[in-house]
C-alpha cells in the first residue's frame, strides 16, 4: 500500500533518502527543545524483524570437472545466506520509555521504522500525533479510515491538516459490496438495535487491516485515561496483539502509543500552545469523535467516551481497532492481580445496599423515606466521573427525607439489576418514591447536582 511521505516543515518531493530537512519547530518554543537523541539508544525486542534471505545468483555456466560425470549435469546450487533475526524486546523498550515525553517516543518510533511506519489519524485530538511527528524533523506518513459516515467537520479538518503540514493523508475506504450488503439487509441504523460491532467491522476494522498489511508499525493516539476497562493498561510500545504487518504472521506488527501516559487536559494544552488545527466539533461539546450517527456531545458529569455508542455498556466502547486492549471484567482485583479496585461513592451520607437490601426496598409499599440509588461498577470510568456530584448531592439531601444509596450491580448482581432495576449501562440511577413499589429510572444523562436534585424534587 502506498503512503505519501512528508517531512517537517515542508513537503518532500524527492524520494531520495538523503533529502535534508529543516530543524524542527520545537526550537521556536520555550516549552520544547531540540531532541537530545543520545540517550535513546536502540534496544532489542521480543518481536522478530526478519530480514529477507540474501540469495547469490546462479552461475551463468555449469562448473566443469575432470570427472566422468558429464559437465552438463553439474550445476552449482545457489548459495543461500541464512536469515538474520534481530530480536527486539518491546516490553523492555516500553519500560525504558515509560518516562519519556511524547516527542521523544515519536522520534524513537520514526527513527526505528522509517518508511515502514504510519500515524493513524481519526480527525479528533489525535492530530497532536501529526504535530509531534512534524517537530521531530523526520519524514512521516499519515493514514485515516474514511467510513463514509464521518461528520462534515471531520472532513474539513482533514483538508486543513493536509494544507498546514504539506502532506497527503492516505485514506482507506470500506469495501463497497460489503457496505451495500449490510445496508440492504439490515438498514442504515442497525447498530442501534444489535450493537455497533458489525458496522465497525465492515467500515473500520477491515480497511484498517488492509492498511496495516503494508506496514511494520503504526502509531495511535490511545491514552490510558480514555476508556473504562479497555485502555487503562495501554503500553508505550507493544507487539500488536491483533493485526498483522507487512511480513505476516503473529508478531509482524508493532504498535506505538506515544501519548499513552498523557492526560487529556495535557494533550489539549499542547494543541493550544502549538496552535494546531482541531475539529470544530470539540467546541460544541464533542470530545471523543467517530462516525456521525454514533457520536454526540458529552454532558456534565460524563466521561469523554460516553459520547460514543451511548446506548451500549460502558465496557463495550471500542470499535475493534484496539481490540487487544479489552480486558476481561474482574470484580475484585485489577487485571494484573495485585491492586484491589477502589470502591466509589464512599461517604457517610451514601448507604451501601446489598441485593437483599434492594429486594426489601422493592417489597415495601409504604416507605418512611424515599430512596435514590445509583447502580454502578467501580471499574467504570463513567461512574468514577460522577462520583463527586453524587456525593455532593448526598450531602445536600442529608436530613431531607430522601436517602441516597449505592448498589454495586456488576458481576453476579448484574442480571438481578437488569431484571428488577432497569439497569441498562453503568451508571444507572433509580428513585424509590415513598408510596410506589416500582422504582423510577432517571431518564437523563446529565449527572450534575442541579439536574439530579430537580429529578428528586419532581417525584416527591
Amino acid at each position: 500500500m502506498a503512503f505519501s511521505v512528508s517531512a517537517s516543515p515542508a513537503p518532500v518531493h524527492s524520494s531520495s533518502p538523503s533529502s535534508s530537512f529543516e530543524q524542527p519547530r520545537a526550537a521556536q518554543f520555550g516549552a520544547f527543545q531540540p531532541l537530545d537523541r543520545s540517550h535513546l539508544s536502540p534496544s532489542s525486542v521480543k518481536l522478530s524483524r526478519r530480514r529477507c534471505a540474501a540469495v547469490k545468483p546462479l552461475h551463468a555456466e555449469a562448473k566443469r570437472s575432470d570427472s566422468i560425470v558429464p559437465s552438463a549435469a553439474t550445476v552449482v546450487a545457489p548459495e543461500v545466506v541464512e536469515k538474520a533475526e534481530v530480536e527486539e524486546d518491546f516490553e523492555k523498550l516500553a519500560v525504558e520509555l515509560q518516562n519519556a515525553s511524547p516527542l521523544e517516543i515519536m522520534d524513537k518510533a520514526l527513527e526505528k521504522f522509517g518508511n515502514d511506519i504510519a500515524i493513524a489519524f481519526s480527525g479528533a485530538e489525535d492530530v497532536a500525533l501529526i504535530e509531534y511527528a512534524h517537530l521531530t524533523g523526520r519524514p512521516y506518513r499519515v493514514f485515516s479510515l474514511d467510513t463514509g459516515r464521518l461528520n462534515p467537520e471531520t472532513y474539513r479538518l482533514f483538508d486543513e491538516v493536509e494544507k498546514k503540514y504539506g502532506i497527503r493523508i492516505e485514506y482507506m475506504f470500506p469495501d463497497a459490496e460489503e457496505v451495500q450488503a449490510l445496508v440492504r439487509s439490515k438498514g442504515l441504523f442497525s447498530f442501534y438495535e444489535d450493537g455497533h460491532q458489525e458496522c465497525c467491522r465492515v467500515r473500520k476494522v477491515r480497511p484498517l487491516r488492509r492498511a496495516l498489511k503494508g506496514l511494520r508499525a503504526w502509531i495511535t493516539g490511545q491514552r490510558k485515561d480514555q476508556s473504562p476497562g479497555t485502555r487503562s493498561e495501554v503500553p508505550i510500545v507493544q507487539v500488536d496483539p491483533v493485526f498483522e504487518g507487512l511480513d505476516g504472521g503473529v508478531g509482524s506488527l508493532v504498535k506505538w502509543n506515544p501519548v499513552a501516559n498523557v492526560k487529556g487536559n495535557d494533550v489539549w494544552n499542547f494543541l493550544r500552545t502549538m496552535d494546531v488545527p482541531v475539529n470544530s466539533l470539540h467546541a460544541q461539546g464533542y470530545i471523543s469523535i467517530g462516525c456521525e450517527p454514533c457520536t454526540r456531545p458529552v454532558l456534565p458529569g460524563q466521561h469523554e467516551r460516553e459520547g460514543r455508542w451511548w446506548w451500549e455498556d460502558a465496557k463495550a466502547k471500542e470499535c475493534g481497532l484496539h481490540k487487544g486492549n479489552i480486558k476481561e471484567e474482574n470484580n475484585t482485583v485489577q487485571d494484573n492481580g495485585t491492586a484491589p479496585v477502589t470502591d466509589l461513592f464512599t461517604s457517610e451520607n451514601v448507604v451501601s445496599l446489598s441485593q437483599q437490601g434492594v429486594e426489601n426496598l422493592l417489597k415495601l409499599e409504604n416507605r418512611q423515606e424515599a430512596w435514590l440509588v445509583v447502580l454502578y461498577a467501580p471499574w467504570c470510568q463513567y461512574c468514577q466521573a460522577m462520583e463527586g456530584s453524587y456525593v455532593e448531592l448526598a450531602e445536600a439531601l442529608a436530613g431531607s427525607g430522601v436517602k441516597v444509596a449505592k448498589f454495586r450491580a456488576d458481576g453476579e448482581e448484574k442480571a438481578f439489576a437488569q431484571e428488577k432495576l432497569q439497569l441498562g449501562t453503568f451508571p444507572t440511577i433509580v428513585f424509590f418514591p415513598k408510596r410506589s413499589l416500582r422504582p423510577i429510572k432517571y431518564p437523563s444523562e446529565n449527572r450534575d447536582v442541579a439536574s439530579l436534585t430537580a429529578f428528586v424534587n419532581a417525584l416527591q
